[in-house]
């Protein structure tokens, strides 16, 4: 996917968070009505062994070099201090196995660091992939933990979340599905930076380039602003007597360059929320109360995202991220790149929403957005369905990681 930017995620599919401006940037607060099954992310339950420990550490990388309080690794945005297995908090209770199918996704598109690694790993996948104390000790004999904090020393950072919309929609305009979904206009590169969102609302130029563009229609423009802002999601087709007959991805495609703004922090500006009330659920129920405000709200967003359709053949495989390949619901995460490149193995310390359950497990790097930007950031891929949005949504936590890296 990509949040606003995330290549928006990759090349663009997740627009950027509805809230990413306000406090430290938080991602996509946003929820979809659907009536279709959902899927739930991996719990994370205790481990059934305790970790192996190695004995004499093998020679530093390459671009180790001495830092402050040991050895260290610069990034573009970060820099990585050498730890020990022991530093990562709840290291040994988390279900190590249920990582490897987002790291075995990962090596489909390996750096050049990981090669080997990436070639042990998917010999041995039918048994880590089975075995938590087994996966375990693949990661300690072959990775090293990485403390990541900024250039100036601050290991302490933000975790929002995100998911990926399921939503009802149409085929066609009928009754109750009035607000289209479109593919990119014959005439979006002709035209820099193409028109705004309240331009293709309003003038009659900007509408007639839209026309035959279509490609869904749905219920509400809010649910529409939801697949932009995640830059992809679910349709669930349904017929005239709203039962669903077809589920498929609407996929990020292109945007028309224009600046993403967001609406949580425009609501906030005028006065109609306080900063910690403006979540999605909060949008929603503002909406609803001042519909004749509802366009106004939205045209504070300029930027507009076009999509395409894809095949969803299989339900349980997530978007594809900005490394290129399909995101794990629980285990895979959006970056800053130039922070912690695509395909990292990063061990979490951080919180659920709205309680102090520790959220620590492994996860890998595997996507970015507009909102995703700083040494210790992360966004948490929640999947899909309503339990998915409802943790999203809610998200906004102190955070520690660490990243871990071919010895």
């Amino acid at each position: 996917m990509t949040h606003m930017s995330t290549t928006f995620h990759g090349a663009g599919r997740r627009a950027g968070a509805i809230l990413g401006t306000l406090a430290a940037g938080s991602a996509a607060l946003l929820v979809a009505c659907s009536s279709v099954p959902v899927a739930a992310p991996p719990s994370g339950a205790p481990a059934r062994a305790e970790p192996s420990r190695g004995a004499e550490p093998p020679p530093l990388p390459d671009d180790a070099v001495p830092g402050p309080t040991g050895p260290a690794m610069a990034r573009p945005r970060s820099r990585w201090l050498l730890a020990s297995w022991s530093e990562l908090p709840g290291w040994s209770a988390d279900r190590a196995s249920e990582a490897m199918p987002a790291l075995l996704r990962s090596c489909e598109r390996p750096a050049p660091a990981w090669t080997a690694t990436c070639a042990s790993v998917r010999r041995d996948a039918v048994a880590l992939v089975a075995d938590d104390a087994l996966a375990r000790a693949w990661i300690e004999g072959r990775l090293r933990p990485w403390r990541v904090e900024s250039l100036e020393g601050d290991a302490n950072g933000l975790a929002t979340g995100y998911f990926e919309p399921l939503v009802e929609a149409s085929r066609r305009p009928r009754p109750g599905f009035r607000v289209a979904l479109y593919a990119p206009p014959p005439d979006l590169a002709s035209r820099k930076p193409y028109w705004t969102r309240q331009q293709l609302d309003t003038l009659p130029a900007a509408r007639r380039s839209l026309a035959g563009s279509e490609i869904a229609w749905l219920r509400d423009p809010l649910d529409a602003l939801l697949l932009q802002v995640q830059g992809s999601g679910r349709l669930s087709f349904v017929d005239e007597q709203d039962r669903p007959r077809e589920l498929v991805r609407m996929a990020y495609a292109a945007h028309n360059e224009q600046p993403y703004k967001s609406v949580g922090r425009w609501l906030v500006e005028q006065g109609e929320l306080r900063l910690e009330q403006a979540s999605w659920p909060a949008i929603r129920a503002w909406a609803k109360q001042h519909p004749r405000r509802v366009d106004e709200m939205l045209w504070a967003n300029p930027r507009f995202v076009f999509f395409r359709e894809e095949a969803l053949p299989d339900p349980a495989v997530g978007p594809k991220g900005a490394q290129g390949v399909p995101l794990t619901p629980g285990r895979s995460i959006a970056v800053d790149p130039l922070s912690v490149p695509y395909g990292t193995p990063v061990w979490l310390d951080t919180t659920e929403p709205l309680s102090a359950t520790p959220l620590r497990r492994l996860v890998v790097a595997q996507d970015t957005g507009t909102a995703i930007a700083g040494a210790v950031r992360a966004d948490y891929f929640w999947g899909w369905g309503e339990a998915a949005e409802a943790q999203a949504g809610r998200m906004k936590q102190p955070l520690r990681y660490w990243a871990l890296w071919p010895k």
